[in-house]
């Protein structure tokens, strides 16, 4: 279930929308409702699929090493859509206990060393990092994505992507659901396939761990270059100032994180929409939404506020990551 916002389905889809929903099914599967939310912004959708694909789906670093990360990552942000999103996935590529002992955080019971490393790197940022210059920008790039991804899934999807969240059906439908998927997940694909979408564009320097990878790199600026426009949208400039700083101020405990009054209703509700999805998604409910909606009708506005916000947080957290 998608909240607030109205997606455009793929039987709906006209322009951009029709190759990215293609690709997005052949490569993944089904066009899931992370991807659909996107949909009111084409060119947001198509930055959100590439950033996706080309650092979980393909590359040098085995998928599902990815998708623990991904998982771990999720259960790190308390994501629950996306908990169960890629316990399927990596049911899907063959790991039946593997989900349980990532959302258990028992790491000692995973017995590939290359994934056990790389989760226990994420959760203690130990050195040397468990993995070369060459898997850096994957690594570094499915984290990011996913502290994006958890945090406008977190105030737009309910909580599974499956029928029901009833524990006694809940294991057989997720072994439903990650046969829907084994298929998508042993094609063979070609990096790079899905930067057909937007146009080239410079590296913003505050993404420059995803160098080294060209398709990883050129995903990420494009993304970088939809997430801006998209925020154009929604939130006016002064504002994005401002949540900018307040969201550096909270990442690094530098400088002071609580917003300034603009004396104006509109931006402060542009202001806490943006600062909570970043900093307090599980603080993100119905009087926040329609305090901003009063403002700002427009699904799109809405749409580029949390992907801005989503995003800003996600930036920072990468060069955290990416950080000796």
């Amino acid at each position: 279930m998608i909240r607030y916002i109205h997606p455009l389905r793929p039987h709906d889809a006209t322009g951009l929308l029709v190759p990215i929903y293609a690709q997005i099914k052949m490569d993944f599967g089904r066009v899931v409702e992370p991807f659909l939310l996107h949909s009111q912004i084409p060119e947001l959708l198509a930055g959100a699929w590439m950033a996706c694909r080309e650092t979980e789906l393909v590359g040098a670093v085995p998928r599902n090493v990815k998708e623990a990360v991904a998982t771990a990552i999720s259960v790190k942000n308390k994501c629950p859509y996306c908990i169960d999103a890629h316990t399927i996935m990596l049911q899907a590529g063959g790991e039946k206990d593997l989900p349980n002992a990532i959302v258990k955080a028992k790491y000692n019971k995973i017995g590939d060393e290359k994934t056990r490393s790389v989760l226990e790197w994420l959760k203690y940022r130990s050195e040397p990092k468990p993995f070369s210059l060459k898997e850096a920008p994957e690594i570094i790039g499915i984290a990011v994505y996913f502290h994006y991804i958890n945090r406008i899934s977190k105030v737009l999807l309910g909580e599974t992507p499956l029928p029901t969240n009833q524990r006694l059906l809940k294991g057989t439908m997720l072994n439903v659901a990650s046969q829907m998927f084994s298929s998508a997940v042993k094609l063979p694909k070609t990096t790079g396939d899905s930067l057909q979408f937007l146009p080239e564009t410079e590296l913003p320097e505050d993404l420059a761990w995803a160098k080294g990878a060209a398709n990883v790199e050129g995903a990420f600026s494009r993304f970088a270059a939809a997430v801006e426009d998209a925020g154009e949208i929604g939130l006016p400039k002064e504002v994005r100032l401002e949540v900018d700083n307040r969201i550096d101020a909270a990442f690094t405990g530098k400088g002071e994180a609580e917003l300034v009054d603009f004396k104006d209703q509109a931006l402060n509700s542009a202001a806490e929409l943006a600062f909570l999805t970043a900093v307090s998604t599980r603080s993100v409910n119905v009087k926040v939404i329609l305090a901003f909606r009063r403002h700002y009708p427009k699904d799109t506005q809405l749409l580029g506020t949390l992907s801005w916000a989503s995003f800003a947080a996600a930036r920072k957290i990468g060069c955290q990551l990416a950080r000796p």
